[in-house]
C-alpha cells in the first residue's frame, strides 16, 4: 500500500514550516507528500523547496493561481496528482503527532474512511509554540486544551469500531481514505465556494456509496494552531448544497477530480 501525505496552504508560512518540522519527525514517512496550494506568494515555495531536501520522499507542490477560496479544486488536483493508494489528510494549520502517519496506515481498513482526534493549540501560546517551533505535545504540554484528547495509548483504540453514516466527531483536518473510493465518489464537490461543508460532504457521499467510517481515537492526534475564522459569506449556500446531499443521497459529485486526469 502506497500511503500520500495530503495538506493544503495559504500564505501562512510560519504554520506551514510547523506542519515540515513535524513531518520530518515522523516515525514512519508516507510514500509522498502532497502540498495543495491555493495560490500562495514565492515564500510558501521556498519553504517547501527547502524541506523537500531534507526528505526522503518525493514532495508534489500542486499550485493554482488566488482566485479566492478554491479548497476543493486544489485538493481534487493534489490527489489527481498522486500515485499512492492511501491518502491521510490533514489541514496546512496542523501539527502531527510523531506517530501519526504510522497510526493512520496501521488502522486502514478496506471499504472504511477514518476520521481522527483533533487537540487545539490556546490562542495566547500560538506564539510560542510559533517561535520555538514547538512540535512535540503531552497531556501534560502548557500550550494545549482539550488534553485528554492528546493522549496517545493505541490500545484503547481498539474499542472503536467502523460505523455507517458521519460522525459529529468528524473533522476534515484529520482523516484519511482510499484513493479509490475517493475516485468512486468524484472527489470533492467544486460547487463548494468559500469556507465550509466540502469536507464533510465528502464524507456523506462516501456513506451514501456504502463505505464506512471508524474513529480514530488515542491515535493519529493532531494539534490545530489557533488563528482568525476564515469568512463564512458562503456558508448558507454551502449548507444547502450538504442538505440536497444528503436528502437525495447524493454519490458522486458533478464537478470533481475527474476532470483532471486527463491533465
Amino acid at each position: 500500500m502506497k500511503t500520500a501525505l495530503l495538506f493544503t496552504t495559504y500564505n501562512w508560512p510560519d504554520a506551514l514550516q510547523l506542519v515540515l518540522e513535524s513531518l520530518l519527525n515522523q516515525s514512519q514517512l508516507p510514500d509522498e507528500v502532497l502540498i495543495a496550494d491555493d495560490g500562495s506568494r514565492a515564500e510558501t515555495k521556498e519553504i517547501i523547496t527547502r524541506y523537500a531536501s531534507k526528505l526522503a520522499v518525493p514532495v508534489k507542490h500542486i499550485w493554482q493561481e488566488d482566485l479566492g477560496f478554491r479548497k476543493s479544486e486544489i485538493l481534487n488536483k493534489a490527489v489527481a496528482a498522486s500515485t499512492s493508494d492511501y491518502i491521510v489528510q490533514i489541514d496546512g494549520d496542523c501539527i502531527m503527532h510523531k506517530d501519526f502517519i504510522k497510526d493512520h496506515i496501521s488502522s486502514a481498513e478496506k471499504n472504511t474512511y477514518l476520521y481522527g482526534s483533533r487537540v487545539n493549540i490556546l490562542p495566547n501560546a500560538v506564539n510560542a509554540v510559533m517561535e520555538h517551533k514547538i512540535i512535540n505535545f503531552s497531556l501534560f504540554s502548557k500550550e494545549i486544551k482539550n488534553k485528554t484528547r492528546a493522549t496517545h495509548i493505541p490500545l484503547f483504540a481498539g474499542f472503536y469500531k467502523s460505523h455507517a453514516g458521519i460522525s459529529k466527531k468528524f473533522r476534515g483536518c484529520n482523516v484519511s481514505y482510499w484513493k479509490s473510493d475517493f475516485i468512486a465518489v468524484n472527489g470533492y464537490n467544486e460547487a463548494f465556494q468559500g469556507w465550509g461543508r466540502e469536507d464533510s460532504d465528502l464524507a456523506i457521499r462516501l456513506g451514501n456509496s456504502g463505505v464506512m467510517a471508524k474513529r480514530l481515537r488515542y491515535m493519529g492526534i493532531v494539534f490545530h494552531i489557533h488563528h482568525n475564522i476564515n469568512s463564512k459569506e458562503n456558508l448558507e449556500a454551502n449548507d444547502r448544497i450538504q442538505k440536497e446531499t444528503i436528502k437525495n443521497k447524493v454519490i458522486r459529485a458533478d464537478k470533481g477530480v475527474d476532470q483532471y486526469f486527463s491533465i
